[in-house]
């Protein structure tokens, strides 16, 4: 590729920008957003030296909801890749009701395509939009606007020799599409053609497990089961602008040059966050059963983690420049305990802090998808304004800290079951309750939720 999303930001610049959605965890942020940037420096060297800069993979090690999935999915975002998400603990299923390691490939390739059919899309919505709102305008133009015009002849001439044709003006059509984009004609009704493919996908078994794959295994876009049907439904122009652009921006597009970019966007820009390694560790002084079956999981990890071919159904995949994040909290193993190998595949290593009460406060604060921003927004919608104290925030998260230390550490979850029991009712009532405005200071958080959480404590009550 010869442009990055991520070629004019600095390691310095992707910390900024995680920093808008994650509290603390410095030393995390800094090892991913040198990994990130270290991609875009491999791809400014000559071709013959590419292949000789191996990505660094990384191991995460700290509690959970200390931000670990959070950091690789605005990595993601920072750098408009394509990101799957996996637990390791699922790979300990496969010859059951599992799937095999190389699925978490073939769901990267297909994040990739829906990615990069995205950002197609939206380069041509507005052509797409455009010719959506034609069609539309056309189906509209009123039948009295015919011309029926007879055969220059003075013989009787039979009723089926006359021609007619709509008497197309061009200025009408272009009121009509500014009607329509002014939303005039929304509950108008027009005939829109739907194309649907039958049994687009099939569930086959492969050597490694059970996949979906491409009906154009049997025979390519020729197959008998890869013909596509089209029916005409009526609908609102509201729905059938929405729909008719869709279609018209997926006509517009070459399926084959996105699925072309997307493996190679797969390939050099992809990140799989594999959670929950810590699972499939073995713990020392382990002799068998449980411990063989993790142990095969971290050898089926491996050759994928280390660089290998994986076919999908939009081409083969090469794993070797993909960026692999591991975490695990390691409560009841060590990294040790991983298998040599896969300790050597994830060379950088990077252990979160828990978090304090004081980070608490600035999570509830400082995020651009703060919490009480979130409440913020969703209430406004009802007409409902809330107000928080700075004290009654600092009560909320001294709250979060008594329940992690005495009940069991969730880390930042916790705050959002605070958050909901804090303002159920307001919630509930909302837009017909009263009042419209809510303050929340330290003896309301207090009344609402100090009791639910000293039962919790006491173990009388689950929160």
């Amino acid at each position: 590729m010869s442009h990055l999303p991520i070629a004019d930001l600095t390691p310095q610049q992707i910390v900024a920008e995680l920093d808008k959605y994650i509290i603390g965890q410095e030393d995390a942020k800094k090892a991913v957003a040198v990994a990130l940037r270290n991609r875009y420096r491999r791809q400014q060297l000559p071709f013959h030296d590419r292949d000789d800069i191996m990505p660094k993979n990384i191991l995460m090690i700290g509690p959970t909801g200390v931000g670990k999935t959070e950091i690789a999915r605005r990595l993601a975002q920072i750098a408009h890749a394509p990101l799957v998400k996996v637990e390791a603990t699922k790979f300990t299923e496969v010859g059951y009701v599992g799937r095999d390691v190389d699925s978490m490939i073939r769901d990267l390739v297909s994040a990739a395509v829906r990615l990069v059919e995205r950002e197609r899309i939206d380069e041509i919505e507005a052509e797409a939009m455009d010719k959506a709102l034609r069609k539309i305008a056309e189906q509209l133009y009123t039948e009295d606007e015919t011309v029926v015009i007879a055969p220059k002849s003075d013989d009787i001439i039979e009723l089926d020799t006359y021609y007619s044709f709509p008497n197309y003006d061009e200025a009408k059509i272009e009121k009509l599409i500014e009607e329509i984009k002014a939303g005039v004609h929304d509950k108008a009704e027009v005939e829109v053609d739907i194309e649907e493919q039958s049994n687009p996908f099939l569930q086959v078994f492969t050597p490694g497990g059970m996949e979906e794959m491409g009906m154009d295994m049997f025979g390519g876009a020729n197959s008998p089961f890869n013909k596509t049907s089209t029916i005409t439904r009526k609908m609102r122009v509201m729905e059938a602008k929405a729909i008719l652009a869709e279609a018209e921006a997926k006509n517009m597009i070459d399926q084959n040059a996105i699925h072309k970019i997307a493996v190679e966007r797969a390939e050099q820009t992809g990140i799989i966050f594999i959670d929950e390694i810590d699972k499939v560790a073995i713990k020392s002084g382990g002799s068998g059963g449980p411990e063989v079956s993790r142990e095969g999981v971290q050898r089926d990890l491996l050759p994928v983690i280390e660089g290998s071919s994986v076919p999908t159904k939009f081409g083969t995949v090469r794993t070797d420049h993909i960026l692999f994040i591991c975490a695990g909290a390691f409560h009841m193993a060590k990294p040790s305990d991983l298998i040599p190998e896969l300790q050597g595949r994830l060379p950088i290593r990077v252990e979160l802090k828990a978090l304090t009460e004081d980070d608490f406060g600035r999570i509830l604060r400082e995020p651009k998808n703060a919490l009480v921003k979130q409440y913020e927004k969703l209430l406004s919608v009802d007409g409902v304004t809330i107000e928080f104290t700075a004290e009654a925030l600092d009560e909320l998260a001294h709250y979060a800290v008594e329940l992690n230390n005495k009940v069991e550490n969730i880390g930042a979850r916790r705050l959002h079951t605070l958050m909901e029991k804090l303002l159920e009712d307001l919630l509930f009532d909302a837009p017909y309750g009263e009042p419209k405005h809510v303050v929340f200071d330290v003896g309301r958080v207090r009344n609402r939720i100090g009791e639910i959480v000293g039962d919790a404590v006491k173990g009388q009550r689950l929160l």
